[in-house]
């Protein structure tokens, strides 16, 4: 559930009237009967009822069968709003921009991503200087008719001459490695399977990288559990079963491995982590001298990454004893925590992440949710700070030591990516290349607000909107939230906002607890058994919407996706009256059995189990699934979910809704949109897209009772 690979979830406010502005009124909905069966868990003496549990076979028959009869169901009723092909036609005009990724040097080329707008997939381009004639080096597009096999990943050798690639087949977790020859733009013979959480890293003549057993002929490898992941070394144009081990740790199979080779090809420095929010390991391996995988970092008493190599010493930024984060060099010879250098110390902010490049260290911080930059010589002495377009958020800077140019993007919620090449010793930024896109950015503004948790905490708070709007509590709202897994929201642009946004609406991000936004002491403050911090925040930023004029309960909408699926679904189920519509997307719904499936085992860090006697108590009284309440009129709903959902494994969604179809008392809908070939978002195809945001917001204005106009 890391920060790169998550979807976004939409929970909406439904309006009391389905008639009005919006046409016609819809017939009562009748959902599938779905079957129960008799099946109890003793949880330390707790009799937990679970009567959809054969829902968890998601290729049986009957499964297949009910998700076909939920699908008729969805799909009657967004077909019957009368909007929705208006809605999709500006989504589709909307997402019909020229998108691209800051290009990297590599030798006397440059390579970068560009989507021309509706293509399925962005292409890899590559280009003889900044002035040079693009010329594609890989298209994705070619991958499938369908555009559902995406690309996952690419790593160059280090001289430019091989090209690895990852592939994602319908947006799951497991990849496939392939490698090209750059130069003749030949697919080799090698295919690298069994591939997940893990890089691809360059050395010599191949790469190293992390993989798993083959799955039983029989297992479902979308749902089945994996443990025991080992590091590989393989060597261009042989095949896999001919690939070296290099690490496996039998007595604990947990343990993931992260693998990155040095520029100069004398240490694989490896990030090893058991769980998403544990503390983690930092593992060596001396290349020149082959010598074994040694720790370096052997204890969990903090998070280490690394930056670079500072002759034989480690550049690592790390949360030990500084919670905003510091930068220290850690030499492998002398590891004792004594003997760290500190080179760029913890402050009042947290730093994010360390560039070094052209001799300097580039951090990037967060400064309330916002990013600002500063630049360091390689002793830590501060040299100046980098002059950034706006307020928003920043990424890029990635380069090597002799570098003197690097790329940033630059972004907030309404002002599309645009790219700019920074000169280092100069500190001279300049605009590369802009995206436009068809609205018009300055009819619309950002705020930054912060208001008080249930326990006086102070949150901050987006809030985006048309210049002038009229703050008499009836604006279509949409809240946001994620609040976990040490990920925070900070601006950016959301191209599935702008219908809102036009429509006189208000988008709004609150930046919980549980995320990084300042650092590892405010995302402790929620996880285990503190995670109602999380819930309590999201909820005072709904009632902040609505105490300040922003909008109603009936004109609120509340989302978030993954982890943000969880917040919904459990926020809708302790206040289902301050919401009309609710969206959990690919959310985590049953706590006591998320560890059960997939990678859900490495959430525990972050959760807390149902097989501990204390932590089942917390988990039990919030759980979104045990929590759904009979007789309660609750939001209307559009749960979504994947098929290929192999992160949050999609029985989640289809447990929830039934249980949620069943108890639930009221007019508004409660619904599930399930998608195929499609994951836990990473790797989705542009129109799948265009209609995944066209149904919820079609959803979301029906059920305001609001006719939007484009």
């Amino acid at each position: 559930m890391k920060k790169s690979t998550k979807t976004i979830v939409f929970c909406f406010f439904l309006s009391l009237l389905l008639i009005g502005s919006t046409g016609t009124q819809q017939s009562p909905i009748k959902y599938p009967v779905t079957k129960k069966v008799d099946h109890v868990d003793d949880y330390f003496g707790t009799k937990v009822k679970d009567p959809y549990r054969w829902l968890e076979e998601m290729n049986s028959p009957e499964t297949r069968q009910w998700i076909n009869a939920q699908k008729e169901v969805t799909d009657n009723y967004l077909s019957s709003i009368e909007f929705r092909p208006q809605l999709k036609a500006r989504f589709t005009e909307l997402w019909n921009y020229e998108r691209y990724s800051s290009p990297y040097k590599r030798g006397e080329y440059y390579t970068f991503s560009k989507n021309d707008g509706l293509q399925e997939q962005s292409v890899i381009y590559i280009q003889k200087g900044l002035k040079g004639k693009p010329e594609v080096l890989l298209d994705p597009n070619t991958f499938s008719k369908d555009g559902s096999v995406s690309l996952a990943g690419m790593s160059f050798s280090k001289d430019n001459k091989y090209l690895g690639y990852g592939i994602s087949r319908g947006g799951s977790d497991w990849r496939e490695y392939y490698v090209m020859e750059v130069k003749t733009r030949e697919k080799m013979s090698d295919h690298i399977q069994w591939v997940k959480f893990s890089t691809s890293s360059w050395y010599k003549d191949g790469f190293f990288y992390s993989r798993y057993d083959e799955p039983p002929k029989d297992a479902d490898k979308l749902k089945i559990k994996v443990q025991d992941q080992k590091i590989y070394y393989h060597r261009a144009g042989t095949p896999q079963s001919e690939d070296k081990l290099i690490y496996r740790d039998s007595k604990n199979p947990k343990r993931i491995y992260v693998g990155s080779v040095t520029d100069d090809e004398k240490y694989l420095l490896i990030y090893v982590m058991e769980g998403a929010a544990d503390y983690n390991f930092f593992y060596f391996k001396n290349l020149e001298k082959d010598l074994p995988v040694t720790p370096l970092i052997d204890k969990p008493i903090g998070h280490f990454s690394a930056v670079d190599v500072i002759g034989d010493k480690f550049l690592l930024q790390t949360d030990y004893e500084a919670p905003n984060y510091k930068l220290v060099l850690i030499d492998p010879k002398n590891p004792q925590k004594e003997h760290w250098e500190t080179i760029i110390p913890e402050s009042t902010d947290k730093l994010n992440y360390v560039s070094y490049v052209g001799g300097r260290l580039i951090a990037s911080y967060l400064k309330d949710a916002n990013t600002k930059v500063t630049v360091f010589d390689v002793k830590g002495k501060k040299l100046y700070d980098v002059q950034l377009p706006g307020i928003g958020t920043v990424w890029g800077f990635a380069g090597k030591k002799d570098y003197n140019e690097v790329f940033y993007t630059f972004t907030s919620f309404t002002t599309p990516p645009a790219i700019y090449r920074y000169d280092i010793k100069e500190n001279k930024s300049e605009l590369f290349r802009e995206s436009r896109v068809k609205f018009n950015p300055a009819a619309y503004e950002t705020r930054q607000v912060f208001y008080e948790s249930k326990d006086k905490t102070r949150v901050p708070l987006f809030i985006v909107h048309k210049k002038g709007l009229p703050m008499k509590g009836q604006n279509p709202t949409m809240l946001y939230g994620y609040g976990g897994f040490n990920s925070g929201m900070q601006p950016r642009f959301r191209i599935s906002i702008i219908p809102l946004l036009e429509n006189g609406g208000v988008y709004a991000t609150a930046c919980l607890r549980g995320g990084d936004e300042y650092g590892e002491k405010w995302h402790r403050a929620g996880m285990l058994e503190k995670k109602q911090n999380v819930f309590d925040d999201f909820i005072a930023a709904a009632e902040y919407l609505v105490r300040t004029g922003y909008t109603s309960p009936q004109k609120l909408a509340i989302m978030g996706a993954s982890n943000g699926g969880l917040l919904v679904g459990a926020v809708m189920n302790q206040r289902p009256d301050l919401f009309k519509v609710a969206i959990p997307d690919v959310g985590v719904m049953d706590m006591l059995r998320f560890h059960k499936f997939t990678i859900g085992w490495a959430w525990v860090g972050e959760y807390g189990s149902s097989e501990d006697p204390e932590q089942f108590k917390f988990l039990y009284k919030y759980s979104p699934l045990h929590n759904i309440k009979p007789g309660i009129n609750y939001p209307a709903t559009l749960v979504a979910t994947a098929d290929h959902d192999d992160r949050v494994f999609p029985a989640h969604s289809f447990k929830y809704i039934s249980t949620l179809q069943e108890k639930h008392k009221g007019n508004n809908p409660v619904l599930i949109r399930i998608e195929t070939k499609v994951g836990h978002g990473a790797g989705t195809a542009t129109s799948k897209s265009i209609q995944l945001y066209t149904d919820i917001y079609a959803f979301m204005f029906y059920n305001m009772n609001i006719k939007p106009v484009f």
